[in-house]
């Protein structure tokens, strides 16, 4: 039989088999063999035994045709080999619209150059979710979630890779929605995977997401790593990595251009996140440039009920953005962020270098507890080099409850044209500063010749090793 002919079968069978909802064809029972233009490796956490692509299950790369059962329908039907050596999809060259889909354990989507993952602009395509434990309700409002465009919970070795392939969230229309108050639940994110382990995002480019990028939460084990995000700088809460709850995560090679925090680390919020007591720890930023006019390179907050620590970033870079290092917390979060640590930025045009905020506001409900207030402790930052300032550091706590342990070091920042008149704003916080210009506020108390702080041994997911796996002219397509 040819190939065309088998490959017809092949498509008709899976189709009829959709609509009768039997999805347990044993795709082992047809193969072809797929030319690839050239031999394809890529870096992953695994490598996968078997492999098929998504026009085995009937997808259209025309951009108009939606591929949702088909996305939903491949990855059902790959799951049969979680445990035998695992599945990858590939996505080849072409625009595949689609609404919501989950993914499963053991299993790699593999997005191709020239590939576009299309995200349909229609809201029956995704469907409501619970709000998060740690959070109490939606974060755009007290209704429920639209579930993700690629989502999935309690799974075990999930790869989304490609060669620099693209997932298009075509936000404009969720954007629009959102600022003329239309919508009563929150919109949704691009990637989110939750009580998951061993997790890797890497070699893509993310663009126009309704709302927040990449959010894994209660989840451990996560690299993300050489990432392009992209939305306009004025498109609300486009956050581009939010971990959230997390431990155990790498960000690292991503260019970021957002409306909002490039980095928002995270951990519940308020009442809800302090009942779920779920910290994200043990974290490195390394190598981040972001884009991001009137937010945070790096923010730690303003959901932190769960606690922050063990954080780290070195070699930093932002241009044209509102603050380099953000902490945002207010009364009634509770819990932590202590032992933070970063070395090496690089900023240019920035409105503060160092921003600290003790009343951010923003509570879920009125349950929360006023008196519930957070403890920032132990926050060193070294070797900083900024130019184009409007202001040097903007540093509150709260009243009662001070933030101390602040390290400043080694810091040079070359001021605007028309910078602010006080450069230092400091109002309940303690630390010192040694080697930086302009002289900082008495409250960081010039100790001389200090280096603060930075850990010389490796977080645990810097010893993870890569393995090579490949998409060869050879390979034997399911």
């Amino acid at each position: 039989m040819a190939v065309s002919q088998r490959s017809a079968i092949s498509i008709k069978l899976v189709a009829n088999l959709l609509l009768i909802g039997l999805i347990n064809l044993s795709v082992t029972e047809c193969r072809r063999h797929v030319s690839y233009e050239s031999d394809v490796t890529y870096s992953a956490i695994n490598c996968r035994k078997h492999t098929a692509f998504l026009t085995d299950f009937g997808g259209k790369g025309d951009g108009e045709t939606s591929n949702t059962a088909v996305f939903q329908a491949a990855v059902q039907n790959l799951s049969q080999f979680a445990n035998d050596g695992g599945a990858q999809l590939v996505v080849p060259p072409g625009k595949w619209l689609t609404g919501s889909f989950n993914l499963t354990s053991h299993f790699t989507l593999y997005i191709q150059s020239g590939a576009v993952i299309l995200a349909s602009q229609d809201e029956s395509d995704y469907p409501l979710v619970d709000s998060l434990p740690s959070y109490g309700r939606g974060r755009d409002g007290p209704g429920g979630r639209f579930s993700s465009l690629i989502g999935g919970s309690h799974l075990t070795d999930v790869v989304i890779t490609g060669g620099n392939g693209t997932i298009d969230g075509q936000g404009s229309l969720w954007w629009e929605k959102f600022h003329s108050k239309k919508l009563s639940n929150t919109r949704p994110y691009l990637i989110e995977l939750m009580y998951s382990t061993q997790i890797q995002i890497s070699n893509l480019t993310l663009i126009d997401s309704p709302s927040w990028f990449v959010h894994p939460v209660y989840s451990s084990d996560v690299i993300l790593q050489d990432l392009t995000i992209r939305a306009p700088v004025d498109s609300p809460n486009t956050d581009g990595i939010d971990p959230d709850s997390c431990k155990n995560v790498k960000i690292q090679d991503v260019f970021i251009v957002s409306g909002d925090d490039c980095v928002a680390v995270k951990s519940g919020w308020d009442e809800y996140g302090i009942k779920f007591g779920m910290p994200t720890e043990q974290m490195i930023i390394r190598r981040l440039t972001c884009i991001s006019p009137d937010s945070a390179v790096i923010a730690l907050g303003s959901e932190m009920s769960g606690g922050i620590k063990n954080v780290r970033a070195e070699d930093i870079t932002a241009i044209n953005s509102e603050s380099g290092i953000r902490i945002k917390t207010a009364p009634g979060r509770g819990a932590y962020v202590t032992d933070i640590f970063v070395d090496g930025m690089n900023l240019h045009t920035m409105k503060y270098v160092f921003w600290t905020t003790g009343s951010y506001g923003q509570h879920p409900d009125q349950g929360y507890d006023p008196k519930a207030l957070p403890n920032v402790d132990r926050i060193n930052y070294r070797n900083v080099v900024a130019d184009n300032v409007t202001m040097a550091g903007n540093m509150g706590g709260i009243e009662g409850d001070p933030f101390n342990g602040f390290c400043i070091s080694n810091v040079t920042i070359g001021l605007s044209e028309k910078p602010k008149k006080l450069q230092w704003n400091c109002t309940d916080i303690s630390g010192v500063s040694s080697n930086v210009t302009p002289k900082p506020c008495d409250l960081l108390t010039d100790k001389g010749s200090v280096e603060c702080e930075y850990p010389s041994d490796l977080v645990p997911i810097d010893t993870v090793q890569l393995k090579t796996c490949s998409l060869s002219s050879t390979s034997q397509i399911l």
